[in-house]
């Protein structure tokens, strides 16, 4: 097991935002003569899915209603959200990604727990919401799913050179300013006609002139007309390092005062207007240390030789051997199946909480130095876990490198995962029957 990333994304799960996307499937298995909204290749939208989404959105713009664009426009927005959704879950399935029942119950257990409550407590809630645990069950599949997809993708095409690096450190923007951000994309396909590109640059410097003259905020312009993914939140990036943020921009956001919007600009995904919401000085609240822990482990792997139920199974046996009083490290050498830690009985070193990603991190930290875990499962396989002890630890030069690696990485893996997404979306069979009229798209 080799220390990677906190792997490039963040694996927070909404509790509201799985309700509401829930809720929506719920009402959909409610009605049998539901009709069908889109067909998405060998999978369908149903009506009431889409509506559950719009009403929704409307829930949540409710004291901005002037800020949604018109019924068709925003029904439009969610449908073709709910399309690269479908198409996600395929593609992953269609990859042999299944999330299975232990992990799921982890991370209900986990949600459970972050929401203050238990698994019981959870689903009293959502029965108060007129929602069953099935239906959200199934949300957090499609969503861990989605998540697993992502990790895929940014492990086989996202790298950041040691010089990427270098240069940042030389910029030293790790504690310096941040950034609150906003987008607004006009997408342009690959390979896109003079045409499209024209067509393309009108449209912008039309919503730009709306935004300059105070027609209209530029969150309302971004719910209405922007093509980027967070086009229904405003447009809103968040908080950003200069690191985290794409070149073109970093020379002239340097010199604009919040409130300011530039551009367009043209970028790989299409044309863009950038808003500079705010900014803050990171420094006096940046981390200057943090906690490592010195750990060892057994993994029982999950592959194609042994599936999720026989490795769990040796898991519950190993751990039953260790309760019994057998020797941690001798043990390891036998039977765990991690290669690079085996033959020193597991050890890991030393390394931050989170080094080897959520579930990981939520384990060792719930033990107290020379407690042993119970079985608990990653993407790896069964793990079981022995903490040796903690300590606090300087930011030092290694730690600042890791945060700056981890920054770039998840900046290259938003442009590159939207063009995977276009392609996704290029490459589909979608016929839309929402409403009156029916359109056919396909490559």
């Amino acid at each position: 097991m080799t220390k990677t990333l906190p792997v490039l994304l963040a694996a927070t799960l909404a509790l509201s935002t799985a309700t509401a996307t829930a809720l929506a499937q719920e009402a959909a298995q409610l009605q049998p003569l539901d009709r069908i909204a889109a067909i998405v290749d060998e999978d369908v939208i149903l009506q009431s899915e889409l509506d559950d989404q719009v009403r929704t959105i409307r829930t949540q713009y409710a004291d901005r209603a002037d800020q949604l664009p018109p019924p068709a426009v925003l029904e439009r927005q969610v449908l073709e959200r709910l399309v690269l959704t479908k198409l996600q879950l395929a593609r992953a399935n269609g990859s042999g990604m299944r999330i299975g029942d232990e992990e799921l119950n982890y991370t209900i257990n986990a949600i459970a727990q972050n929401n203050g409550t238990t698994v019981e407590g959870l689903a009293q809630r959502l029965a108060a919401d007129g929602l069953t645990m099935n239906a959200f069950r199934q949300n957090i599949r499609e969503e861990l799913t989605i998540q697993r997809l992502r990790q895929s993708f940014a492990q086989s095409r996202i790298v950041v050179s040691e010089g990427e690096v270098d240069a940042a450190l030389a910029q030293a923007n790790v504690n310096g300013v941040q950034y609150n951000l906003a987008n607004l994309l006009v997408a342009l396909p690959e390979g896109a006609t003079a045409e499209q590109i024209s067509t393309a640059e009108r449209k912008i410097a039309g919503v730009k002139e709306l935004i300059d003259k105070g027609e209209l905020d530029f969150n309302a312009a971004a719910v209405r007309y922007s093509d980027g993914p967070n086009a229904l939140e405003g447009g809103d990036l968040g908080w950003r390092t200069m690191d985290e943020i794409p070149n073109g921009f970093t020379q002239l956001l340097a010199q604009m005062q919040p409130g300011q919007v530039i551009g367009p600009i043209r970028g790989p995904s299409g044309f863009q207007l950038l808003k500079l919401v705010n900014q803050r000085d990171a420094s006096a609240t940046a981390t200057q240390t943090i906690t490592e822990v010195q750990a060892r482990h057994i993994l029982v792997r999950v592959n194609a030789d042994q599936d999720d139920a026989a490795a769990r199974s040796k898991a519950q046996a190993i751990s039953t051997r260790l309760a019994a009083g057998a020797d941690f490290v001798q043990v390891a050498k036998e039977v765990s199946e991690d290669t690079n830690t085996r033959n020193q009985g597991g050890d890991l070193g030393w390394f931050a909480a989170d080094a080897f990603g959520p579930q990981f991190g939520q384990a060792v930290g719930a033990l107290s130095d020379g407690g042993i875990s119970a079985p608990f499962r990653t993407d790896a396989g069964w793990h079981i876990l022995q903490r040796l002890a903690s300590r606090q630890t300087n930011v030092a030069d290694e730690s600042r490198r890791a945060q700056i690696r981890e920054t770039i990485g998840r900046r290259k893996l938003e442009d590159e995962y939207n063009r995977f997404l276009q392609e996704l979306r290029g490459e589909a069979f979608v016929d839309f029957r929402s409403g009156d009229r029916a359109e056919t798209t396909s490559n």
